[in-house]
């Protein structure tokens, strides 16, 4: 049995390793990087941070005159085991030992250490970074900022100059626009999108309704965007614990068979208008399976092409709650050297 395993493996492995030996031109390819010419950045070839750039001291001082109440709310989910994965991803926690170390000293002093196994970057609430979405070129596959996966700092233990921890450096600070489209919609929550023209698509014209609708001013340079559509109540953080585990199998079902969200018009205006971030209550911010025949459309014209980041699976409950509209956003990915994204408990003050 053993050594079927490992022959089973060494297959696999093998067929991998002739896999990534291929050349591009052995797949299906996309040169609209190169030949609309995506890189460099407008801040630069040697820049690895995209939008984070948009952070000035005017931007968070006027980010900070939101803070009218003084309530806070964090925006982050629960990580936990039975939570809702995209695809085969997962959360692994143990705690070795019980206690992991002890006892020490007079004191007879214990300790607990956990350890971790996931996609650390890419699960629960979670932060894309520059290494997160690529496109496959004629050239090789094409990142943020026209660097490749086959560049020499680019590896298996880390992705070099597309590591999450050069956007970690500079962290997000702005004004936070929230966005309430069940209000917009009259319905909570919004259908799956599953082609133009659905009701869980929403579009730039609706991105301008929502503004107008809330009474908040325009969507400007350096904000930061995120979109409520009631698909992430599905995986509620207050409610979670107390379902079956047969009714957190059919939600978790539920939640990933696809989703409302943002649609391209909206994220080319989103582009348009220079935003900093994006982030919605789902697990992809853009409507899925969405408009057309291009799968995470915005992923690749905001993150790959323009270095604008997102967030997903956050929870916005409490500021749709108190419609907390506008708000000071202050987020910064964990600095994971080479890492493709990041966890995290981003926080609003208004």
């Amino acid at each position: 049995m053993q050594r079927a395993i490992v022959l089973q493996l060494s297959t696999i492995a093998c067929a991998v390793l002739l896999l990534g030996a291929q050349s591009p031109s052995a797949y299906a390819v996309n040169d609209e990087p190169l030949t609309d010419k995506w890189a460099p950045s407008e801040w630069g070839a040697n820049d690895k941070a995209g939008s984070a750039n948009r952070r000035t001291a005017q931007s968070v001082l006027a980010a900070m005159k939101l803070v009218k109440k003084g309530k806070v709310a964090t925006l982050g989910k629960v990580y936990q085991q039975d939570a809702p994965g995209f695809g085969s991803r997962g959360w692994r926690m143990t705690i070795p030992g019980l206690p992991t170390g002890g006892p020490f000293g007079k004191q007879a002093l214990v300790y607990n250490d956990e350890y971790l196994a996931t996609e650390i970057g890419q699960f629960g609430t979670q932060f894309d970074g520059p290494g997160h979405i690529g496109v496959t070129t004629s050239k090789g596959m094409f990142f943020y900022n026209g660097r490749y996966l086959h560049d020499k700092d680019v590896g298996t233990y880390g992705l070099g100059s597309l590591g999450v921890e050069h956007v970690g450096q500079l962290g997000f600070v702005c004004r936070g626009v929230l966005l309430d489209a069940t209000a917009l919609r009259g319905m909570n929550p919004l259908p799956i999108a599953k082609k133009a023209g659905d009701p869980g698509i929403i579009t730039d014209k609706d991105v301008e309704a929502m503004v107008k609708n809330q009474g908040i001013a325009p969507i400007g340079e350096g904000d930061c965007v995120f979109l409520y559509t009631g698909h992430g109540d599905i995986w509620h953080p207050s409610k979670w614990d107390s379902y079956s585990p047969e009714e957190k199998q059919k939600r978790i079902a539920q939640f990933n068979a696809g989703e409302p969200g943002f649609g391209i018009s909206a994220c080319e205006y989103f582009a348009k208008k220079k935003i900093a971030l994006t982030g919605a209550d789902t697990w992809a911010t853009e409507a899925v399976p969405g408009e057309g025949e291009q799968p995470f459309e915005c992923h690749i014209k905001l993150q790959t092409k323009r270095g604008i980041w997102n967030l997903e699976n956050m929870d916005l409950s409490q500021l749709v709650a108190d419609k907390a509209y506008e708000f000071a956003f202050v987020w910064a990915p964990l600095k994971m050297k080479g890492a493709t994204g990041s966890p995290g408990n981003p926080i609003a003050l208004y």
